[in-house]
């Protein structure tokens, strides 16, 4: 299963950047995000992030990925970050 993540942009260059989030750093394509700025936090899926989030969505996510990472153990959700 290849859920949305949300994480934070930590790095960009050109149509790159690094986005983090739960200790795991991937690389995702902006290419159909071109506004995101280092610190944004967005949705990726599949490699590609989808959606610049605003601070009350970042948060309302935030709050439910907490939730669900409270019931799941930490190495499972480190893979599902990296397979995304």
């Amino acid at each position: 299963m290849c859920l949305a993540i949300p994480m934070e942009i930590i790095e960009i260059k050109g149509h790159r950047a690094t986005a983090s989030a739960y200790g795991v750093n991937r690389q995702v394509d902006i290419t159909m995000t071109p506004d995101v700025i280092v610190g944004d936090k967005v949705i990726i899926h599949a490699g590609f992030v989808i959606e610049k989030l605003d601070p009350q969505a970042a948060r309302e996510i935030e709050e439910a990925w907490s939730q669900y990472n409270a019931v799941m153990d930490e190495e499972e959700l480190k893979k599902q970050i990296n397979e995304c």
